[in-house]
């Protein structure tokens, strides 16, 4: 009865999304195989801030934030970086290997790249903290 059980709880838990390579080998999820598109987001006065992304759970990205200095302005998405592992923010050519995120800030020009492993499924939103506006906001869906 308990095996019977079991099979009847695996068999109704979602299908688990794979990464984008077959042979992850000695580098795992950060292999080069698996890793996806780069993600651009532009942060300016009256610009949109990017289009909406499809994410493959289990894979490798690049997130570059590139502020134009046009207004002081940040990127807000707490619910999204909790659903990734940051393994590291870029900034100036430093390297920074944070545990947790909840939003970027940018006074002046200048850009910032996140690089992440996508964890958990689901729906999220980044958007400029204060704005109403579409475009200012993007939403990203992991698989």
């Amino acid at each position: 009865m308990k095996h019977l059980a079991f099979t009847l709880a695996l068999a109704a838990a979602p299908a688990s999304a794979a990464p984008l390579c077959d042979n992850l080998g000695f580098a795992g999820l950060l292999a080069g195989c698996n890793k996806g598109d780069d993600i651009e987001l532009t942060l300016g006065s009256s610009k949109p801030l990017g289009e909406d992304v499809v994410l493959q759970s289990g894979a490798y990205y690049e997130m570059i934030i590139t502020s134009d200095g046009s207004a002081e302005l940040a990127l807000s998405g707490p619910d999204f970086f909790r659903a990734i592992w940051m393994d590291e923010i870029v900034i100036n050519d430093i390297e920074v290997r944070p545990m947790a995120v909840d939003s970027f800030e940018f006074d002046d020009a200048g850009e910032l790249e996140l690089g992440f492993v996508a964890i958990k499924p689901g729906s999220y939103v980044l958007k400029i903290p204060g704005s109403v506006g579409e475009s200012q906001q993007i939403k990203i869906q992991i698989q």
